[in-house]
């Protein structure tokens, strides 16, 4: 397998934090997934691969050659993309100056190869990145990327905060590009269900480490091997049966009570006494 992106050893410090810890990764032709919960540092793994922070060890390779502490306009310029978590679109750029602003001379994605390969940003050119909606925005974004021809594609949960009709779109575009050749993905998912479907292999990340490399069939058939490597089932898109909430229950009233003197006085007619009820908050 020819190596486009090798990952040995890598080291990352935030302060004291140790993030990462002697992560390894490879990745050849296709699409891999990196697989975390929370805070496990899939994040950080970005951003140490593109330049965004410094490393404390290890090296990062792209195609054989040595990137590690490199700047992120060099680390772009020699073939990696990256679609950040969040999207980080310009709001008054339409989309189709978007486009114009990333494309580049001789790169194998064209802006009419974006818009045949996104058909739903042809159709919302004229409209600003504010405009869109979170799954237009999400292709928007990785469309710029793809624009100046990278070799690797480092994407960021970019299925974050979609509805699952727009996942499952977003999907398909992930295979469709995985597929085309051009370009290798590694795809950085909380969301098993997307990794599943759309990497060949998967590497576990818990607690700034790769703990497992796995074939993405193999973890999608065994439904006690997800819970022991990641504490969790595959994500359906059905309801899932919850108990209904418990109303609290409703506090008792006390009524008003009419209180009647044991003997009345001597020719004093009877009173009443009315007692109001307890106060209650």
């Amino acid at each position: 397998m020819t190596e486009v992106l090798s990952v040995k050893g890598l080291h990352v410090y935030y302060g004291a934090s140790h993030a990462l810890q002697g992560v390894d990764i490879s990745l050849g032709q296709g699409v891999h997934a990196v697989l975390g919960r929370n805070g496990m540092g899939k994040t950080t793994l970005c951003n140490a691969i593109v330049g965004l922070v410094p490393t404390r060890g290890g090296s990062i390779r792209l195609n054989g050659k040595d990137i590690t502490g490199m700047a992120p306009n060099r680390i772009a310029a020699l073939g990696i993309g990256y679609t950040p978590q969040g999207r980080r679109l310009w709001p008054s750029l339409s989309v189709d100056e978007h486009l114009r602003l990333c494309a580049v001379k001789n790169s194998p994605w064209t802006i009419e190869r974006i818009y045949d390969t996104f058909p739903r940003l042809a159709e919302r050119r004229s409209n600003g990145g504010g405009q869109l909606s979170g799954g237009e925005q999400q292709m928007l974004a990785i469309a710029r990327a793809l624009l100046p021809g990278p070799r690797l594609l480092v994407m960021d949960e970019p299925t974050e905060g979609l509805a699952p009709v727009i996942v499952e779109q977003v999907s398909g575009i992930l295979r469709k590009i995985g597929d085309s050749g051009d370009v290798s993905v590694l795809l950085v998912e909380q969301n098993l269900a997307v990794a599943t479907s759309v990497a060949q292999d998967i590497s576990i990340m818990v607690n700034g480490q790769i703990s497992t490399v796995i074939g993405a069939a193999e973890l999608a058939a065994d439904k006690g091997l997800q819970k022991q490597l990641l504490g969790v089932g595959r994500q359906e898109n059905s309801e899932t049966d919850v108990p209904p909430a418990r109303l609290p229950a409703r506090q008792q009233v006390v009524p008003a009570q009419i209180i009647l003197p044991e003997e009345p006085e001597e020719d004093v007619p009877p009173k009443n006494y009315y007692a109001p009820p307890p106060r209650w908050s």
